[in-house]
């Protein structure tokens, strides 16, 4: 009932059965994705209290995208050349034991037609090489945190953003009907499950922290990197990165908030009826 009238009230509903070519080979050689593409990776959280309980934040992440669907088909096997990988720059505020939420970023995601790169030294931690196919505005979504600031156990983060015409390559995404959404208002709505990283390894340390993101406390300029709840730390992540046609006009924040809401009921709805 949430989805349905929520999804109404920004006539934005998630697209399934869209076609993706993780080479840029066109509609025809493309992969049907009943829904969302998998999403993994890793983000350092950057925490500056603002008095009392609230904090701002930055968040720099970087994620590889290896499946659709959860269905064990490799993009680098089924489509040789198709890595597809992602970074994710956002900022934003919350409340230390409440609720934060993103008021600005970007999400841009990369072919790189070389197998193995994720992970490494090129670029940062490997995941901005090669051809940059998608950008996208993130334009609000947000979840829990403890007293320190972390996600809480296993908690949800959304992220909702949108790409003008323009700011996908041609050639990648597709709706169902063989257009090139590159031409396109386009949404996205990613939903990630977080926990905190205890023990990052040097390389991501040294390529997201200390390169990427800026840092330049222990583990950076000597000493040994270790999180600081409350002010810095690691997190892991993996979930879902789903598409929507934009309405017009744009929809308030506020919307966007309650169809992330909406979808998270469903999901569980869905799930709670798979047990049954």
């Amino acid at each position: 009932m949430a989805l349905g009238s929520t999804g109404a009230a920004i006539a934005s509903p998630v697209l399934n059965n869209w076609v993706f070519n993780p080479t840029g080979g066109g509609f025809s050689n493309g992969q049907v994705i009943n829904e969302y593409l998998d999403i993994n990776g890793n983000a350092f959280i950057q925490l500056t209290p603002n008095g009392g309980t609230a904090f701002a934040f930055k968040e720099t992440a970087v994620f590889n995208i290896k499946q659709a669907d959860s269905n064990g088909q490799s993009f680098s096997k089924n489509f040789r050349g198709g890595n597809i990988t992602a970074t994710f720059e956002a900022v934003g505020t919350g409340i230390f034991g409440g609720a934060f939420t993103f008021s600005g970023g970007t999400v841009r995601m990369y072919h790189n037609p070389t197998n193995g790169q994720y992970g490494g030294t090129s670029g940062h931690y490997g995941a901005d090489l090669g051809n940059m196919i998608a950008e996208f505005n993130v334009l609000g979504g947000g979840g829990m945190v403890d007293q320190a600031g972390i996600p809480t156990r296993n908690g949800q983060v959304s992220v909702f953003a949108q790409a003008a015409p323009g700011m996908l390559d041609a050639g990648y995404f597709f709706n169902k009907a063989g257009q090139d959404l590159s031409t396109e208002s386009i949404l996205s709505f990613a939903f990630t499950n977080a926990n905190a990283l205890s023990r990052p390894t040097g390389t991501l340390v040294t390529e997201v922290a200390c390169q990427f993101a800026g840092f330049n406390g222990p583990g950076c300029n000597g000493g040994t990197y270790a999180n600081r709840p409350g002010s810095y730390f690691f997190i892991g992540a993996n979930g879902q990165f789903k598409l929507g046609q934009n309405p017009a006009p744009v929809p308030e924040p506020g919307s966007f908030a309650l169809f992330g809401i909406a979808l998270l009921a469903a999901g569980a709805a869905a799930r709670k009826r798979k047990a049954a």
